[in-house]
């Protein structure tokens, strides 16, 4: 299964160049103002691309840290329970 694997991150990575190559051509990029920006058009791909998944990421990162905040407090609720109401957390061995 991992020389799978493998074989398909290599097979994605020939096909990037290969669109790499492709997208060669130099292009400009307009702001405000009358400015603009001239580069190969992979590289406004690819900022635009990692712009995007910082964003995603950070849109995630409330959510993220919500849970964990639930989580805790299930867990602290779970050990003031008395021991003989109590049933054993097998998260509570990787917590730790």
């Amino acid at each position: 299964m991992r020389y799978l694997l493998r074989i398909v991150e290599l097979a994605l990575l020939i096909l990037l160049i290969a669109v790499t190559v492709q997208n060669s051509h130099v292009v400009e990029f307009r702001l405000f103002l009358g400015q603009q920006i001239s580069a190969p058009l992979i590289v406004f791909l690819l900022v635009f691309f990692v712009a995007g998944a910082v964003i995603g990421l950070a849109a995630t990162f409330g959510y993220y840290l919500k849970m964990r905040r639930e989580l805790s407090q299930l867990k602290k609720e779970l050990r003031s329970r008395p021991v003989s109401a109590r049933i054993p957390d097998p998260s509570d061995a990787l917590a730790d």
